[in-house]
């Protein structure tokens, strides 16, 4: 039995339809940027590339930095008198995204019954939100964030899925052994990527993300096969 289980959030703990869900998101977000003067597709094509700089960031500097640099460079206006208007509205607007997704209602009792065994909890979802984005997700999935040891966020994490040093990261900062870990996610390429820094690894079919159609080649099923199979070491 493992003595830290890092959880995903999106697809995971939480179902979802991605493209309903970003399509919510980028409405909302749009929405809120709007009164500012940000327009509409110009923003979200923003949006979009300042993620991919911080799937491509090498360690240099946090995915947040990363992010609000290659955003504002998008831009002719001041964007850091704006980054607070962005901060609010992780903390309130986005709360409405949540009517995009689904909901697990086993996934709350799961992590309260690992907490309660002794098992360290680590939320390693994409770090390409804010840290009030990814609690509040959280929320959303009827999971306690106070029992999650470490979060990884734009702000704390310099890597993104896929890149292995994500996950070296999280060992170094939260001192863990891989080996005694478990990486459970949904996602075949970006959670099947832990491997490569030493993590097993076990993916959750209900929303599974294989594009490429990687092969399983790790433990693998459905949310309540997670349960039976995880309940059996506990």
């Amino acid at each position: 039995m493992p003595d830290t289980v890092l959880f995903d959030l999106d697809g995971t703990l939480l179902p979802m339809d991605q493209e309903k869900f970003v399509a919510a998101y980028f409405g909302l977000l749009a929405q809120k940027a709007a009164p500012r003067g940000y327009e509409r597709e110009a923003l979200i094509r923003a949006v979009w590339a300042g993620t991919a700089a911080m799937v491509k960031n090498d360690g240099a500097q946090t995915n947040e930095q990363v992010f609000w640099a290659d955003f504002a460079g998008r831009f002719s206006r001041p964007v850091a008198q704006d980054i607070p208007l962005f901060d609010e509205f992780y903390r309130k607007e986005f709360h409405r995204a949540r009517s995009a997704c689904g909901f697990q209602p086993a996934a709350g009792g799961l992590i309260r019954r690992l907490h309660a065994a002794g098992k360290k909890l680590i939320l390693a979802s994409n770090p390409i939100f804010p840290r009030a984005a990814q609690e509040a997700r959280l929320q959303w999935a009827g999971v306690d964030p106070a029992l999650f040891s470490h979060f990884t966020s734009y702000e704390n994490s310099h890597y993104c899925k896929p890149n292995p040093a994500y996950y070296a990261e999280i060992a170094e900062v939260c001192g863990l052994d891989p080996a005694n870990c478990l990486m459970v996610g949904n996602d075949a390429e970006e959670d099947g990527a832990a491997r490569a820094a030493g993590f097993p690894v076990y993916l959750i079919t209900d929303c599974l993300i294989n594009p490429r159609s990687l092969p399983l080649d790790f433990p693998h099923g459905s949310f309540s096969e997670f349960i039976d199979d995880i309940s059996a070491l506990l």
